[in-house]
């Protein structure tokens, strides 16, 4: 999980699990999960790279506000 460059903890970003629930590195995957300033935002960005996050190994997400979990995790997959 990328930190936001001021330091702050209240950013919104994602938190990636593996098929087992481990919690993966983003950057095990070659991808960087950016922090937010809204909610909207980083749902957004999963939305536009969930296909991508499973392929290389990631089955689900957790959105998170700073360090609290706000909802997941939920599954990846289409069906």
């Amino acid at each position: 999980m990328t930190s936001p460059a001021s330091g702050s903890t209240t950013g919104w970003t994602w938190r990636l699990h593996g098929p087992d629930g481990t919690v993966l590195d983003p950057s095990d995957l070659d991808v960087d999960v950016p922090v937010e300033e809204a909610q909207g935002e980083a749902e957004s960005w999963l939305g536009e790279h969930w296909r991508t996050l499973l392929e290389r190994g990631a089955a689900s997400a957790s959105l998170l506000r700073g360090d609290t979990v706000v909802y997941g995790p939920m599954g990846l997959s289409a069906s």
